[in-house]
């Protein structure tokens, strides 16, 4: 590296002296190994989507910026438009663009800030409250079956309550609702929840808790998801059920919570049971215990009917009553008896008779007649089919014969134009004035003289 010097200049052996490019190389790789991967949050400028497909843009706050790369391949999966002046979150690594020696971060994921952070803190905390068993299927208290009273924690004038509350009275007018009015957004959802949860779980007034809100984005949600929130679930001494948002949204207090509904609807099914099916069940009920009632009173009656019975059965005269009885019951026995063994006779004779009758040469010959009856009229429909189809054909072939025959084309008006020695003209060009020519028509021929002729 010397040659690259003035002569009579000496470099200090000890020196480490590196070239411009070297330098940005070991750059790079001291920030790609030393930082790894990074989240940066900022507002987004000066985006430039070239045709490569590679979006170059940078990301900055109010006291600085950095440079920004996202490659094709990463940028296919944003689920969003970027847009200049938007707040994203950006995870990739730090790296240097050698040719230039611009400091810039290779953006491997972008997503818009505020859903972003909210649905990290929201797997965070799960996860953290997970680990802790809050969540765990062994600490989750049985629904009562038949709530007397149940509490309503939620904003008075949400369309949740109003849903609730057609629900309870149409499925189960006998339960009490007793509503704890919270907010259910802002800053004064979270305290308001936790307290309406202590104050229902100090008071024990209720069987059953609903903790409920309609449906809205996850910020609107938000004060579901805070853990202060669902501790307050975990250590109320009444059942709790969750019925917020629609049935796509999950809540940290859902998995809190003793059980889950998708709307606010279904909790309110869940709590109560279907009085219908509680009136079809007592009717069912009493159905089976008038059964069991019939059910004993006539065996009460067979044992009374068979104690009767027996003390008549040892009056004497009921003994005598019954051998005359037997006797009777004997002969009747013997008589039939003796007409079965006729009757089985009988039967004998008649299917000895049935197969002389079967045997008999007189109807095989009356089968053999039918048959060849049936071949024969078989064998004329089949010659008469054949004849048919073969007539069929031969008409076809006459029509494709005169389609196809010179005489049908000069029926239409065409003629066959021969010179004296009987050669065809097909060009005019061959033919001289005042030579004789023939037009063959469809019927007869004419013959004439050319007078002029006319090319092309």
């Amino acid at each position: 590296m010397s040659s690259a010097f003035p002569p009579g200049f000496e470099v200090d052996p000890g020196r480490t002296v590196f070239t411009v490019s070297r330098l940005n190389h070991e750059v790079r790789t001291l920030l790609e190994r030393g930082l790894g991967v990074v989240w940066v949050e900022g507002e987004l400028s000066n985006l430039s989507q070239p045709a490569s497909g590679h979006w170059y843009f940078s990301l900055k706050d109010r006291e600085a910026q950095v440079r920004c790369a996202m490659f094709r391949v990463q940028n296919s999966a944003v689920g969003f438009a970027p847009k200049a002046g938007q707040q994203v979150l950006a995870r990739g690594r730090v790296s240097l663009y050698e040719p230039r020696g611009d400091y810039q971060l290779i953006v491997e994921h972008l997503e818009e800030a505020g859903v972003g952070a909210l649905q990290r803190e929201f797997e965070r905390l799960k996860a953290k409250l997970a680990a802790e068993g809050l969540f765990a299927r062994e600490r989750k208290r049985a629904l009562p079956r038949f709530p007397r009273r149940i509490g309503v924690i939620t904003s008075p004038t949400g369309a949740a309550i109003r849903d609730v509350l057609h629900i309870l009275a149409r499925r189960f007018p006998p339960a009490s609702v007793l509503l704890y009015p919270t907010p259910v957004q802002g800053a004064a959802a979270v305290p308001s929840i936790v307290e309406a949860l202590e104050l229902a779980s100090q008071r024990a007034e209720c069987d059953v808790l609903i903790l409920t809100r309609g449906g809205g984005s996850i910020e609107d949600l938000w004060a579901f998801n805070e853990e202060r929130v669902a501790r307050a679930i975990r250590a109320c001494a009444i059942p709790v059920v969750s019925g917020i948002g629609h049935e796509i949204d999950f809540t940290i207090a859902d998995f809190a919570a003793d059980a889950r509904a998708p709307t606010p609807s279904g909790a309110a099914e869940l709590v109560v049971p279907d009085r219908r099916a509680c009136l079809d069940a007592l009717s069912r009920t009493a159905e089976r215990l008038s059964a069991c009632m019939r059910r004993e009173l006539r065996a009460v009656t067979s044992r009374f009917e068979a104690v009767g019975s027996r003390l008549r059965a040892a009056h004497p005269g009921m003994r005598l009553a019954h051998q005359a009885q037997r006797l009777d019951d004997l002969e009747q026995r013997l008589a039939g008896a003796v007409g079965t063994v006729l009757h089985l006779r009988r039967n004998r004779l008649s299917e000895a008779f049935a197969t002389l009758v079967q045997q008999s040469p007189e109807r095989l010959v009356r089968e053999h007649r039918l048959r060849c009856e049936s071949l024969a009229a078989r064998l004329d429909h089949a010659l008469e089919g054949r004849l048919s189809r073969l007539a069929h054909r031969l008409d076809l072939a006459q029509r494709t014969l005169r389609t196809a025959s010179p005489l049908a084309t000069l029926a239409r008006g065409f003629a066959i134009v021969t010179r004296a020695d009987g050669s065809v003209i097909t060009d005019a060009a061959t033919v001289a004035a005042d030579e004789q020519i023939e037009a063959r028509l469809a019927l007869g021929r004419v013959r004439a003289r050319v007078t002029g002729t006319q090319r092309g």
